[in-house]
């Protein structure tokens, strides 16, 4: 079977269609049956997902991305801080 990537926007869509699907009285793999997906990826995308707005998701976008940056900086720095260390041994004199 192909798989499938969905959007955040259609991850919560989706979630929120099951949960619909649950409030009328379905259980949970029939609900997820009627919405295209696996019970598994439910679960997961629930944990991840779960309670969230689209501005909450956004904002988490936005968190994740800052986080990227943030730690590319910081590999960036610990590289120069390496080599800064190596010059330093490579020029003290030896006894």
């Amino acid at each position: 079977m192909a798989r499938k990537r969905y959007s955040d926007e259609d991850i919560l869509r989706l979630l929120r269609e099951i949960e619909v699907h649950l409030a009328s009285g379905d259980d949970v793999p029939s609900a997820c049956r009627s919405a295209g997906i696996s019970d598994a990826t439910y679960y997961n995308w629930r944990k991840k997902y779960g309670g969230m707005a689209k501005s909450q998701l956004s904002e988490m976008k936005a968190l994740e991305k800052e986080n990227q940056r943030l730690k590319k900086i910081v590999a960036d720095l610990e590289l120069d801080k390496l080599i800064l260390k190596e010059s330093v041994d490579f020029l003290k004199p030896k006894a």
